[in-house]
């Protein structure tokens, strides 16, 4: 079993912006993800399995709502540092990521947002200590990155409501306790709502043979006339908004995280580069090698500093959605281009299993595609910057 050597690169001393709070908050998943994530991640990748214990694990780390309350189970700190936290899951494994930031971002968030008392006492302490695992139904198979076209529908039939449809490519489905799903109201207008497992009707089948997202749980849900209590409607949002702001504080994770997966391909590409010998001395003497790794940390670094700033201003409670599609978008692909190129560094060890370079390079493919592809991302600046549609 490798031994997780990874040293964070920090070029230009950005330890320095963060609190002493912030540091313990990084350095305590960083240890986590060492001791419990790295050993066992390659082998649950290989073989497409979720590791359910890192569930309870998390939960005691505190990573699941880590901007929510205390008083509801949450951790009541700050942007940076849930952006630390997310940053350092991901440098162990976007799937193990991904799963943080839907139990946080896109279960939590909205039952605290918009759910009432009632619901915010029930659920989040349980979700917040990883007693329970939850999703999010948005995606459906016709409407991605349209979801405003979604079919998912429920009918009103006195003190419940009657949901029909389907949403696909839904992380944690296959072992949520509690899955925050959205759909159109016989009037036309999104209504969020919470479902249990168990509920008659409602089934999460599991999607097989991913070549990205190994270690990660996917699934579906499917909705055959489920009767949905009217108290676990979320009462204070209508429309898009609210599937909308979810996605905006998930993105801010995903920005974080992908720096973290490129942060660690270029430490292992790096690491290798000084122990690699060809032509009689270490690769990383030769003028390509220099330039693969000069690109990776200045396009690291930036992404380091863009990521900082929308954190402080969605500290301040300024920022935009816009603005944290860019982050997003950014992410994506510097941790896409980094991993390319540490893969062709390590040449053919590139490929196995024994560097984590291959695994991350898989699952950015899906990290560049989900919560607004990256074609999406750029259309949403466009549209900030040039007052123009280009959707419609």
């Amino acid at each position: 079993m490798a031994r997780d050597q990874f040293q964070s690169p920090d070029y230009l001393n950005l330890d320095e912006l963060l609190s002493e709070e912030h540091l313990m908050v990084r350095d305590a998943v960083r240890n986590y993800v060492k001791q419990e994530i790295s050993p066992i991640i390659e082998d649950y990748a290989q073989r497409a399995e979720f590791p359910q214990q890192i569930v309870k694990q998390m939960g005691e780390l505190g990573v699941f709502g880590p901007t929510v309350p205390a008083e509801y189970g949450g951790g009541g700190l700050d942007y940076i540092s849930y952006g630390l936290m997310m940053q350092e899951l991901e440098r162990g494994d976007s799937g193990v990521r991904s799963t943080a930031s839907v139990q946080g971002s896109l279960v939590m968030f909205p039952i605290y947002e918009f759910g009432s008392e009632e619901q915010r006492r029930k659920y989040l302490p349980k979700l917040a200590s990883g007693e329970w695992l939850g999703c999010f139904g948005l995606t459906e198979p016709n409407h991605g990155s349209n979801p405003a076209g979604m079919l998912t529908n429920i009918k009103d039939a006195g003190d419940h409501v009657i949901l029909n449809g389907a949403k696909m490519w839904i992380s944690n489905a296959p072992f949520a306790q509690v899955a925050v799903v959205w759909a159109k109201d016989e009037e036309g207008v999104v209504r969020g709502m919470i479902l249990e497992r168990g509920m008659e009707g409602f089934t999460t089948p599991t999607t097989h043979n991913k070549w990205s997202l190994r270690a990660s749980a996917t699934g579906e849900l499917v909705f055959d006339n489920v009767k949905v209590p009217k108290e676990n409607i979320l009462p204070n949002v209508k429309g898009m908004r609210g599937p909308l702001s979810c996605l905006t504080k998930a993105r801010f994770g995903i920005a974080w995280g992908t720096v973290g997966a490129a942060m660690d391909c270029y430490d292992t590409a790096l690491r290798y580069s000084k122990e690699r010998i060809q032509f009689g001395r270490p690769i990383g003497g030769f003028q390509l090698q220099q330039k693969k790794l000069a690109e990776m940390i200045s396009e690291i670094t930036k992404a380091q500093l863009l990521n900082w700033r929308v954190a402080v201003l969605m500290n301040e409670g300024k920022v935009t959605p816009a603005q944290v599609s860019m982050a997003k978008r950014n992410g994506c692909e510097v941790a896409h281009k980094v991993a390319r190129d540490a893969r062709q560094m390590l040449g053919g060890m590139g490929i196995t299993g024994e560097y984590p370079v291959m695994r991350h390079m898989m699952n950015i493919e899906s990290v560049i595609t989900y919560e607004g592809t990256h074609d999406i991302h750029l259309l949403i600046t466009g549209m900030d910057v040039t007052g123009f549609n280009a959707f419609n």
